[in-house]
């Protein structure tokens, strides 16, 4: 009877385990990737640290596929990791531009709330909690909130019309031409556009705002000469966005910023950008900086004595590297660039709370890696390379006892998170794991890398990403996608607008090849592309598929696609000239030819250096590596795809191509996507365009 009872517990318990263990196993299965689960998995913004080094806080985006369902909202995390991430905003809305006080009381940042017909600067303090103060109420908005030392004022940046003096004067402008009856867009110069938006006589302004009951905004460049000219303007980044970077003085009584006075000239001549320093209490500001060089992104050692910044000399050139140089403070001298024998562009960098080293972070390979150096120049270091992922956003607290380094740090299998990086174990540890649970639920491998020397001598670096479920006994079709730029690079990082694993789901083994022209790999191989743009890196393309198909038995080398966005769809649109290897192709935002391209797109002058002089010249690149010239050799099915509000690569290009496909009777198929730009933004469209795309590959491919 004992060894029936003890039997049947075994039995039963055995039962139990295999009841356990298929719980636990189909709770753990993973899952192929969906563009519901890319797209509304949480995204964490760049880190803002306290000045004393005790907390971050971290803009957090709640994604939706409806705008009005979307927003962000403030998260403060303890640096020590002594407690989970606590949420401090609480609205409909998005914050943003987070920016700590000195004393690590309280938090300025960007929002526009009920009320608000633009976005304005909230004074939120974090000690004592409670809501957000609206500080500013301008009528174009504030943004890019900086404290003066003393945390008595801030400084924020704002559209002004020409002319105007103040806030009041801004309100009247912008009114009466709200009430005007005509509407046409007059120039005397170019550029007319950028981006996705035709440019008006705004201009972007300083302007510091005591933080006190009833205080006005004073804006600092009204009135001055350096606005008057008619070449100033703020720097432009990427998108439709500029930023004078200002950057407080230590002694709070004067602001370095960042503006040109060329811009005027962009048609025929590289416009470069200096330093400028402005006194608050008044009058023209002063060039610190002058010849070709570009000079960027300022700021102040710790210490205050020196001014640091990006230098660029990119004059004739199609790329230059981001350098780091310094001058010593109050300004004097000539600036002196600290990373000269490193051939890498410095992508974010802090000062260690001493001032006597800098940490930065470089592409390198498909990785950013982070790297270390003394303050006052020589030798960078390697100092932590991660595995795979990419290092961005770094920021040290300048009153911690010691470097703190906290930064991103994600992967294209890893959301990107907020951690603190130990130079000394070459590790990082996480602050925050906001995606983490969804992204370990998805069926999805890092990227294998490899290297091979190309016909012409180079070493050219690639990446592949495997589907869902792979089984290296299998066959899998490839697909050649292709990296825009051309001074870019495939990174091992995740991409919500060409998403590798996304790509890859259907059953496709994704082939990324960082050919000539891509960053990451040194000055001069970027720069290579120039007198070459098409022929060469198409080239690199093909024979990166060759490779990869000779070093993995599971790929199906009869069945081959490729497909990039703008200078991926440039080099798409080349291979649709110049070779039928491909079974069918996808080109977004690519230019089908070169001369129309240069004539009515919003940048030019760089399109000439490339090329090696103007359309009318007729040089060898104009004549031979032009798409369009062959459109007789045109055969294989192509997918099209363009925004009506892109300016960068027009829409006509899209529908020359469009109108070349139709003529030769070319199996072709065309989106156009209202209201979007260079890129595919809205997550409805996007859902359409990667259901597209899949269709299409389908059809011709698998």
């Amino acid at each position: 009877m004992m060894r029936t009872f003890r039997a049947d517990r075994a039995a039963a318990a055995a039962l139990m385990f295999l009841v356990l263990s298929s719980t636990l196993a189909a709770a753990t299965q993973k899952v192929p990737i969906t563009h519901e689960a890319l797209f509304l998995m949480k995204r964490v913004g760049a880190p803002s640290v306290s000045p004393d080094g005790r907390w971050v806080v971290v803009s957090v985006t709640d994604p939706a596929y409806d705008e009005k369902d979307q927003g962000s909202d403030l998260w403060v995390v303890a640096v020590d990791g002594s407690g989970q991430p606590r949420r401090l905003t609480f609205t409909k809305g998005s914050e943003g531009d987070v920016a700590w006080s000195p004393d690590s009381r309280r938090l300025a940042f960007t929002a526009k709330r009920e009320g608000d017909d633009a976005s304005q600067v909230y004074i939120l303090g974090v000690a004592e909690g409670g809501e957000a103060m609206r500080s500013t109420n301008v009528v174009s908005g504030a943004r890019r909130p900086r404290w003066r030392p003393d945390s008595a004022a801030i400084l924020f940046q704002s559209a002004s019309y020409p002319g105007a003096v103040d806030d009041e004067a801004n309100r009247k402008v912008a009114t009466e031409r709200k009430d005007r009856k005509a509407h046409v867009r007059i120039y005397d110069s170019f550029p007319i556009r950028r981006w996705d938006s035709w440019l008006d006589d705004r201009q972007t302004h300083l302007f510091v705002q005591a933080l006190e009951p009833g205080a006005k905004a004073k804006d600092l460049l009204a009135g001055t000469a350096l606005v008057a000219g008619p070449g100033f303007a703020a720097r432009g980044g990427e998108g439709s966005s500029d930023d004078l970077e200002p950057v407080w003085a230590p002694d709070g009584q004067s602001i370095v910023f960042v503006a040109t006075t060329r811009r005027n000239e962009s048609a025929y001549a590289n416009v470069n950008t200096h330093l400028f320093q402005v006194a608050v209490a008044g009058g023209d500001p002063k060039q610190l900086t002058s010849g070709t060089k570009s000079y960027a992104n300022p700021r102040f050692r710790p210490d205050g004595k020196a001014l640091y910044f990006i230098s660029t000399d990119e004059e004739g050139k199609v790329y230059a590297l981001d350098r780091l140089a310094m001058v010593s403070w109050p300004w004097s001298g000539q600036p002196e660039t600290i990373t000269s024998s490193f051939d890498r562009s410095v992508g974010s960098w802090a000062f260690a709370p001493d001032s006597q080293t800098i940490y930065l972070t470089a592409e390198d390979a498909g990785l950013e890696k982070l790297y270390v150096m003394a303050a006052r120049g020589g030798e960078v270091r390697l100092s932590v390379a991660p595995l795979n992922g990419v290092y961005s956003g770094l920021v040290i607290p300048e009153r911690a006892g010691s470097p703190l380094l906290v930064a991103n740090w994600g992967s294209s299998i890893n959301p990107a998170e907020v951690v603190v990086i130990d130079p000394s174990k070459r590790q990082h540890r996480f602050l925050t794991h906001f995606a983490a649970e969804q992204a370990a639920a998805i069926d999805w491998q890092s990227p294998r890398h490899f290297w091979f020397t190309s016909s012409r001598g180079r070493k050219i670096h690639n990446m592949i990403v495997l589907p869902a479920g792979f089984d290296e006994s299998k066959k899998y079709p490839l697909f050649v996608l292709i990296h825009g730029g051309a001074a870019n690079m495939w990174r091992d990082q995740i991409s919500l607008r060409w998403n590798y694993h996304l790509l890859a789901r259907p059953g496709y083994v994704m082939l990324m090849t960082n050919y000539t022209g891509s960053t990451g790999f040194g000055e001069k191989f970027a720069q290579d592309i120039a007198g070459d743009p098409l022929k060469g890196p198409g080239s690199e393309l093909n024979e990166a598929a060759d490779e990869a198909i000779k070093r993995y038995p599971f790929i199906d080398g009869s069945r081959q696609a490729a497909g990039g966005a703008s200078y991926g769809g440039h080099l798409a649109n080349w291979l649709e000239a110049t070779t039928t290897r491909y079974k069918c192709l996808i080109s977004h935002a690519g230019l089908i030819n070169l001369e129309s391209q240069w004539g009515t797109s919003d940048t030019i002058y760089g399109r000439e250096l490339t090329a090696g002089g103007p359309p009318w010249e007729q040089g060898k690149v104009w004549r031979e590596q032009n798409p369009i010239r062959y459109a007789a050799n045109f055969k294989t099915p192509m997918l099209l795809s363009v925004g009506e509000n892109d300016f960068r690569v027009p829409i006509n290009e899209t529908l020359e191509n469009w109108s070349v496909l139709q003529r030769m009777r070319v199996p072709s198929r065309l989106l156009v996507w209202q209201g979007e730009n260079h890129w595919i933004l809205n997550p409805e469209n996007s859902r359409v365009f990667y259901n597209e795309v899949e269709n299409w590959l389908a059809r011709w491919v698998r």
